[in-house]
């Protein structure tokens, strides 16, 4: 009898019922596990950080914020934050509230702020308010991107010079034969079409990059925001902060999502310098 209850209680041990429920593992470009330690320790040691999310994952968020609280402690309070979800043109409004000069009400009624603001990107701006800390408006104004998807790039030569300095400097280069550009050719057709659905993805990402460039943060670091196509196998914002700034270390992180993380995918490797696997069965932030 003594013999069955230990089997059946090493059977126990081993259900799947009872087997952990990891939020998350970390791979390296080469699909090996590290740690968030590790993590740290690198990305510390980087000009930019480019944090490439899922924009409607949690864990993704809640470790956006994490990072960026140990890399204010790790760099003494010298980092500079930025984000795709604010446009360049709400850089003074929200200067104003990093300030004090403004409301948070009036703040968040005026900056045209994605829905899932409050729950996702609040805490990061509330972060970078509480302890004094710049935070970028990256992107180029949305008005300004669906101009280029309509109209074409060539279209942006009409805008005035005060709108012009929401934007990468122009004229903006376009290599439409990146893998991901080339992705998205595919997706959006090869016609007039597809090619302004490619050059206006290209210009929010030459926009973050040079407002990232402009921005660095001398023996410190600039962690920026963004979903994790505008910086996937280090292309994007990456390849434009090469042109902008070519001597900027930049470190890459990704999120994806599997049934099972107890190994990388093989489609996943060298995405990033480090790849944060997620269950699909995540619940989502909206």
């Amino acid at each position: 009898m003594k013999y069955l209850l230990i089997i059946f209680s090493l059977f126990l041990s081993h259900s799947p019922h009872t087997l952990p429920k990891d939020a998350y593992q970390i791979y390296n470009k080469e699909g090996e596990q590290v740690t968030y330690a590790e993590v740290l320790k690198t990305v510390k040691k980087s000009d930019v950080v480019l944090f490439g999310e899922l924009h409607d994952n949690p864990i993704a968020h809640w470790l956006e914020l994490e990072l960026t609280k140990d890399l204010f402690e790790a760099t003494k309070g010298n980092l500079m934050l930025g984000a795709e979800m604010l446009e360049a043109d709400n850089q003074m409004i929200l200067n104003e509230y990093l300030s004090g000069k403004i409301s948070q009400k009036n703040f968040e009624k005026e900056a045209r702020l994605w829905n899932n603001y409050k729950t996702d990107y609040k805490p990061l701006v509330e972060f970078a308010k509480e302890n004094n800390t710049g935070f970028v408006a990256s992107n180029i104004p949305r008005r300004y991107a669906s101009m280029v998807y309509y109209q074409g790039l060539n279209s942006l030569n009409g805008l005035s010079k005060q709108a012009k300095q929401f934007i990468a400097p122009l004229p903006i280069e376009v290599d439409l034969e990146l893998p991901n550009y080339k992705a998205l050719l595919e997706m959006g057709g090869e016609g007039h079409d597809g090619v302004n659905f490619v050059h206006a993805q290209a210009v929010k990402d030459a926009t973050m990059a040079h407002f990232i460039s402009k921005n660095l943060v001398k023996k410190g670091v600039f962690i920026h925001y963004n979903g994790a196509y505008h910086s996937d196998n280090y292309e994007g914002i990456n390849w434009y902060i090469e042109q902008y700034a070519p001597k900027t270390k930049v470190s890459t992180i990704s999120t994806v999502t599997q049934d099972d993380i107890s190994s990388l995918n093989e489609d996943y490797l060298n995405k990033a310098d480090f790849i944060i696997c997620i269950p699909e069965s995540m619940t989502r932030t909206y």
